[in-house]
């Protein structure tokens, strides 16, 4: 599968795009007020204990305190790799907890208020972006990722990615770094690593170790809350992560970064430095490429299929749901057939919008129904088949009774629409607004309140444009009867500043807003 990388690096913003056989899969998105903190470590200071929750509040000097879980006091082997890399990950530990080092995946974590006191200070290390109202989540087992391996101080484990599947080139890694692992830490070697030989682990263990010793002065210098190390920006990590034999050319339009990024090739994989290119073209590097218009469409609620069906993708903080519709496409044959091929290709769909967008947490699918088992398989055979290529871990289950399919990925920052999108000033995010009748007939509700609770005689009533207009061609009857009834008089204004279903009342001789008092 032919890949490539294309990064357009501005003053403002660096946008990197992974394309697999010229069809966008990837975004990232770096901006200074957006700086990605995923493998930065810190010494922090506890805040708050909570045994309820099992969980740790840490202030790592950030703008929120960052969550420090029980079990992310010692997690298992399988999830250490994942605090760097989501597309390597190590052997899972056996059940009975096997092998040297290793600790049941069932052992309990142990009891946060054994573990931790407020006002101590920990070495830890961040996992998760901060999502929303939700700081940063952090681990105290660090992981330092090079190019070839993951050095875990403290840790005595050693793995080898699950994406390296030929069974003696695993067993050949796993000798070899089971020699050259250093006293007192664990070892993972990743993706890249596939046929390198002991020279190149041990320069790879060489700048880990350095790193580590490093950061470990540093913490015994400063006093918490303090950073003591700061990830890779993202495209020099990215370079380092995912830039590999199968990736045909990485374009970028910076002179500045194009000469940083050769010269970390010329030294780290200097058979790869070829494949580099510098973007001299007048037109910008993103429409050249085709990528402008496809980012755009990944804004869209709406995704069409090629055959005439379409998706819509709905977000929310709890979870991700992804219907399928048939759309435009009947097919020509049977309903089942129709239905399946929809279902197919919205399978594909599916996952590449996942990656596109970079949606994760908790996800429901619902597919088109179908009758025959085997064609509900296929389909989830299709979504789990292309969910392999997620550098994201993926999980997804069978068919629910209720035709469902629920899936998790693994979140490790904000999806791309955080980037983009802010929640509407109109609806506040909801993606609706009052209809005029119901505005008008809240605004009624209002009046009857005024009339009922004061002796006000001048009212004046501020409301958009369009909603003054139904006022006074549909409702006029109804503010005479108010009028007569209780005695007052609403003078409507139009205000071009309100929104469509917003309103604003005032007293008529002071001009005093009343509107709140008058709500409810």
């Amino acid at each position: 599968m032919r890949r490539e990388i294309v990064i357009n690096a501005g003053q403002k913003e660096t946008r990197i795009a992974i394309l697999e056989e010229k069809e966008l899969v990837e975004v990232m998105v770096e901006r200074p007020e957006s700086q990605r903190r995923v493998g930065d470590i810190y010494k922090g200071r506890v805040n708050a204990v909570l045994p309820g929750m099992q969980a740790a509040f840490v202030d790592l000097g950030l703008e929120k305190t960052a969550f420090l879980h029980a079990s992310d006091l010692q997690p298992s082997e399988s999830e250490l790799d994942d605090l760097f890399e989501e597309e390597d990950s190590a052997e899972e530990p056996k059940p009975d907890g096997g092998g040297r080092g290793r600790w049941r995946r069932d052992e309990p974590a142990p009891k946060i208020e054994e573990a931790l006191k407020k006002g101590q200070e920990i070495l830890v290390q961040i996992t998760k972006e901060p999502i929303g109202t939700k700081g940063p989540r952090v681990t105290t087992q660090v992981s330092l990722p090079g190019r070839y391996l993951v050095l875990m101080p403290g840790h005595d484990h050693i793995g080898v990615s699950r994406k390296i599947e030929d069974r003696q080139e695993r067993a050949r890694l796993k000798g070899l770094i089971r020699e050259i692992r250093p006293k007192g830490s664990g070892l993972i070697v990743r993706t890249v690593g596939s046929e390198r030989g002991k020279k190149e682990f041990q320069s790879d263990i060489k700048y880990l170790e350095q790193l580590w010793t490093k950061i470990e002065k540093q913490s015994q210098r400063v006093r918490a809350p303090a950073i003591l190390h700061r990830e890779m920006e993202l495209t020099t990590g990215l370079i380092r992560d995912i830039f590999t034999e199968d990736v045909s050319q990485l374009v970028i339009d910076s002179k500045e970064q194009y000469r940083e990024i050769l010269s970390y090739l010329k030294n780290y994989v200097p058979e790869l430095s070829s494949r580099i290119k510098l973007y001299r073209g007048a037109e910008p590097i993103f429409d050249h490429f085709g990528i402008e218009p496809a980012l755009e469409k990944a804004m869209e609620r709406k995704v069409w299929l090629k055959r005439g069906g379409y998706i819509t993708i709905d977000q929310t903080e709890a979870l991700v749901a992804i219907d399928v519709n048939t759309g435009r496409f009947t097919g020509k044959r049977n309903q089942e057939e129709t239905i399946l091929k929809t279902n197919l290709e919205a399978a594909e769909e599916i996952a590449r919008q996942l990656r596109l967008r970079d949606l994760g947490g908790i996800i429901v699918l619902d597919f088109i129904d179908m009758e025959v088992e085997a064609n509900k398989k296929a389909v989830l055979d299709t979504l789990r088949n292309r969910l392999k290529r997620d550098r994201s871990r993926t999980k997804t289950f069978a068919v629910s009774d209720l035709g469902l399919i629920e899936m998790t990925r693994q979140r490790q920052r904000p999806s791309l629409t955080t980037y983009f999108n802010e929640d509407c000033p109109e609806c506040g995010g909801t993606g609706r607004v009052l209809s005029l009748s119901s505005a008008a007939l809240r605004i009624e509700r209002m009046l009857r309140r005024v009339g009922l609770r004061t002796r006000e005689r001048q009212l004046l009533l501020r409301v958009h444009p369009d909603l003054a207009v139904y006022l006074v061609e549909q409702n006029a009857d109804l503010l005479e009867s108010l009028e007569r009834e209780h005695r007052f008089r609403v003078e409507i204004r139009d205000d071009p500043s309100l929104r469509r279903d917003e309103m604003r009342l005032f007293r008529g001789r002071t001009f005093e807003e009343i509107t709140k008092q008058f709500e409810h």
